[in-house]
């Protein structure tokens, strides 16, 4: 087992281990929101069509997305510590190119490097956390510590890249993550032992598999970007959707039959595992759903600036920020698998309350904000803690992979489906700077629709996953 000869008996006597390891998730979530700003900087400066500023993002994020299970899997059978060192390095090459950028191009392909660098490091964040403790307990406080720190990042990014930009070209803004690789760098080195050859997963990679879980994961990924854009009716976004699930089908068929496939489907199946990713996936495609839907109906609808729309957004914020000082107590009252249901059913809640009351006032809007935040703030930890103790100890970076995948793809779906029944039922220019009174009447049908179909796929994917909780 990959740890000191003595575990950690807390978090203080893990601090390096765990200073690096909140390094990697804090890179993960700033990286994101803090390059979002700069996006008009950054077409103004390159010369960059609105399209090839969504794939400086959106290349990011699929690479990521696209690879995280694959990784998982060499991980495991080469050393959680060695992929994540060998990522870091790769991450602070990446971001040291950025200062040689000169087209929109080279960008858009020094993300996709960053992609790879994340793929690498992201879910090794979470096995080796885990990994270091043999305590449950503590192992829910050191994901939750880490989560905070990322999510403390996610927040300030936005207002962190607005000041530098003030002050500096948008390339600082992408050579912040060199001294944050460099602090995960040292901090994993020295606080993390060396990979023990015991406690790694011997079965060569299943090659073929790992190409058709990163293809489907891609275009499942792809898919939702394409409806948003096209609407129900882009012919785009259903190929793309139709060979995901294609690729699906073939990937489980290929991992049903491989000698030593990438993925054991025999080991998803297990209740821990399952009910633990089911909860994932409601919390993901409710949050990323309905901070799409909230962000265009304050703004949009309502007439608020972008500004203040931020701060509409605020009590989101402060309860996933501030909420980790909860989780710890939460869990040790209820217990941890009570606390992954209890925790989804809360974020299905806010979605209901979005969906059904939403149209009335900013408080309903604000209510339901905060119970899907402070529903994710929990079943973030516990549901990806649950997931890893469902799983052999030499499959954990794969455990956290698959866990991080279907997070990812859950929220594009999220996004998906807001957009296509917006599109479906909003006629004319959603961005338009004036509506007719039938397009408002429209936007509203639009917004209760959209938020109570997320509520229902929501309920549904919480409700299996209660289910498949309860089974011995």
């Amino acid at each position: 087992m990959l740890m000191t000869q003595a575990p950690p008996r807390s978090l203080r006597e893990a601090w390096p281990a765990l200073a690096g390891l909140s390094a990697v998730f804090l890179f993960e979530m700033l990286d994101t929101s803090i390059l979002t700003v700069a996006l008009p900087t950054i077409g103004r400066d390159l010369h960059a069509s609105t399209t090839a500023l969504q794939w400086a993002t959106g290349a990011y994020t699929v690479v990521f997305g696209g690879l995280m299970l694959a990784f998982g899997a060499v991980a495991d059978r080469f050393g959680r510590r060695r992929v994540m060192l060998a990522g870091l390095v790769l991450l602070g090459a990446a971001s040291l190119a950025t200062a040689l950028v000169a087209s929109v191009g080279q960008l858009i392909a020094v993300r996709a490097v960053m992609g790879v660098a994340a793929a690498m490091t992201t879910p090794g964040s979470m096995a080796l956390a885990f990994r270091l403790f043999e305590e449950d307990r503590l192992r829910v406080r050191a994901m939750t510590l880490i989560s905070t720190v990322g999510l403390a990042g996610l927040a300030v990014g936005p207002t962190a890249g607005g000041f530098v930009l003030a002050v500096a070209p948008w390339q600082a803004l992408l050579l912040v993550n060199v001294p944050i690789a460099a602090l995960a760098f040292a901090g994993v080195r020295s606080g993390i032992a060396a990979d023990d050859a015991a406690g790694l997963h011997r079965a060569p990679v299943d090659v073929a598999g790992a190409l058709l879980g990163t293809a489907t994961i891609v275009l499942a990924l792809v898919a939702p970007t394409l409806f948003v854009g096209g609407g129900a009716g882009s012919w785009g976004a259903w190929a793309a959707t139709a060979a995901a699930v294609a690729g699906a089908v073939l990937f489980v068929l290929r991992e049903r039959s491989a000698r030593h496939p990438l993925l054991d489907l025999g080991l998803v199946t297990r209740p821990l595992v399952s009910s633990g990713l089911a909860f994932k996936a409601a919390a993901g495609l409710a949050t990323a759903g309905l901070g799409y839907l909230v962000t265009l109906h304050l703004q949009l609808a309502w007439g608020w600036s972008p500004g203040l729309a931020a701060l509409g957004m605020l009590p989101q914020v402060v309860v996933l920020v501030a909420g980790g000082a909860l989780v710890d107590p939460f869990v040790r009252r209820v217990g941890l698998e009570r606390a992954a249901w209890l925790s989804a059913a809360a974020v299905v809640c806010g979605l209901g309350v979005y969906g059904l009351l939403g149209r009335s006032g900013y408080g309903w809007v604000a209510v339901a904000l905060v119970l899907v935040a402070a529903g994710m703030r929990v079943v973030g930890v516990v549901a990806g803690v649950n997931v890893l103790r469902g799983l052999p100890e030499e499959r954990t970076t794969v455990g956290a992979a698959l866990t991080d995948t279907v997070t990812q793809v859950a929220s594009g779906a999220g996004i998906a489906v807001a957009g296509t029944v917006l599109a479906a039922l909003f006629a004319g220019d959603v961005a338009a700077p004036s509506w007719t009174a039938r397009q408002a009447a429209q936007f509203q049908d639009a917004v209760t629709v959209g938020g109570l179909a997320l509520t229902a796929l929501s309920a549904a994917l919480v409700g299996w996953g209660f289910a498949r909780a309860r089974r011995p």
